[in-house]
């Protein structure tokens, strides 16, 4: 039996919201594990994107705020301007520290921090995007045991992410938007 998984970290920049809709689309309310969305997005403007993503999806969609716990059947969406950290008590923690790969908040960060947390029963899903971020802290769920997705390449509005992703981390699994739905839908447990 394999261990049950603790969360689904997606990050993604420019193509990422687009390809993080396709996939969140089809999972259903009560899906079993919690989501953490990690989406590059312009600083110091106020966006709807959590409004866009609830009205769209089944499942809650909230933007971390201080604290949160990680409960399944919700996505937290990294807010803008901060980095978003997990903590041994899986709950989330916001961080305004430098930007890292010119990001806050940067994938990086969070993948490397749930990987701590969860080791094994990480799930790192990386999508379409201009910047490397991303590859490290995929790299880093990959050698904690993890399981690491790319989007394709061929298929990402923008494929410098994933590429770097899979350029980084020889292991990780390549998909299309519709092979990652299917596949986060098999690690349901109902």
């Amino acid at each position: 039996m394999e261990p049950r998984l603790k969360l689904v970290a997606i990050g993604g920049s420019w193509g990422g919201i687009k390809a993080s809709l396709s996939i969140l689309e089809g999972l259903p309310a009560d899906y079993s594990i919690p989501i953490l969305l990690v989406l590059h997005r312009l600083r110091n403007q106020e966006g709807n994107l959590q409004e866009l993503l609830d009205k769209k999806l089944r499942l809650r969609v909230l933007e971390v705020e201080d604290k949160e716990p990680l409960l399944p059947g919700h996505v937290y969406l990294a807010p803008s301007n901060y980095h978003v950290l997990i903590e041994r008590d899986h709950t989330c923690s916001l961080d305004d520290s430098e930007l890292e790969n010119y990001s806050r908040p940067a994938i990086d960060v969070t993948f490397t921090s749930a990987a701590d947390v969860f080791a094994e029963n990480t799930v790192g899903v990386l999508l379409s995007g201009a910047s490397k971020d991303g590859s490290s802290g995929l790299s880093y769920i990959f050698d904690n045991g993890g399981i690491a997705i790319a989007q394709d390449p061929a298929e990402a509005e923008v494929a410098v992410m994933p590429q770097a992703a899979i350029d980084r981390v020889p292991g990780c699994k390549v998909m299309n938007v519709a092979r990652i739905k299917e596949f986060l839908l098999s690690l349901h447990e109902h």
